[in-house]
């Protein structure tokens, strides 16, 4: 393995101003009040006045959510647990000189447990932050690719992408339900009459046909080019950026190997690779917010001096 080189002994990095910061809290408050309002057009297509009050205080109430509890949604949905110094040391140690580092409060902590190797942070801004990482993810790799890894995480929470992420793919699940919800209806016997002569039944059919595709449209707004600027913000972050490139290449290879027990279309934007495997990978891939594991590893390897 190679050896592990302190982050606080290299250059001061240079790479995780907040350049776009304002232009991330610009989306996330998009994307908020996009849900609200297109909520709101399905419910009065729908139901009239009473069914866009009632879609859009589904949104009202689905941002509230999203931004005051994702973190522990999203901690609770894959088994972590808080870990402590004593507990893992060289975790909080590496978390610890790269927050300092980034200029950043010390996000908390969290282990997974499962052997597949993967990562994820959450949190709606670096003061309410958390870093997650599996079992396997610490046996596997080095403590110099670690810190790659871990440099990656801490830049998407400096920049808010887990935020925006996290607000978009609630969008999109809110959305894609509520027209589940509205054709399991029209199979126990659809709209009446009247809502028919007043096209009621027509719009709530075309809610149900269009809704998977805007949730679809809004996970695709989730840009790849986020992981790509987290990718090179880590990189500089260490002054390494092999570091983080061979350890994506590890990661990519072992998850083949190790499914990750926990995996789901709802929390795999967060992860630093894909952790969905097989038919439903292949589909995500074509929506995900993750790059080919390639070209990524391309672009790390072309920032070396």
């Amino acid at each position: 393995m190679s050896t592990y080189v302190p982050v606080q002994s290299r250059p001061r990095a240079t790479g995780l101003p907040g350049a776009g910061l304002f232009a991330n809290y610009a989306k996330t408050a998009l994307l908020m009040a996009g849900l609200v309002a297109l909520l709101a057009i399905g419910g009065n297509a729908v139901g009239g006045y009473q069914g866009m009050l009632m879609f859009g205080g589904l949104g009202l109430l689905m941002n509230f959510v999203m931004y005051w509890f994702s973190d522990r949604i999203a901690l609770m949905a894959h088994r972590a647990q808080e870990v402590g110094p004593s507990e893992a040391p060289t975790l909080h140690t590496i978390v610890g000189r790269l927050a300092s580092r980034a200029g950043m409060p010390m996000p908390r902590v969290y282990v997974i447990p499962d052997q597949s190797p993967n990562a994820f942070a959450t949190g709606r801004n670096p003061h309410h932050a958390a870093v997650a990482v599996t079992e396997g993810l610490l046996q596997i790799l080095d403590e110099r690719q670690l810190a790659g890894v871990l440099a990656h995480e801490l830049a998407h929470v400096r920049n808010r992408d887990v935020l925006i992420a996290t607000i978009a793919a609630g969008v999109a699940g809110l959305i894609s339900s509520i027209g589940y919800v509205l054709q399991f209806g029209f199979m126990l016997g659809g709209a009446s009459r009247d809502d028919e002569d007043r096209g009621g039944g027509l719009a709530a059919l075309a809610w149900i046909i269009v809704a998977p595709i805007i949730a679809l449209l809004i996970q695709m707004a989730i840009s790849r080019s986020r992981e790509y600027s987290a990718d090179a913000s880590g990189a500089a972050l260490t002054g390494d950026p092999d570091a983080l490139a061979d350890a994506l290449a590890t990661l990519e290879q072992a998850k083949h190997r190790l499914p990750y027990h926990f995996a789901g279309p709802a929390t795999a934007h967060l992860f630093i690779v894909n952790p969905l495997r097989g038919g439903v990978a292949s589909v995500m891939n074509l929506l995900s917010t993750h790059p080919p594991i390639e070209e990524r590893i391309a672009r790390l390897r072309a920032m070396r001096a």
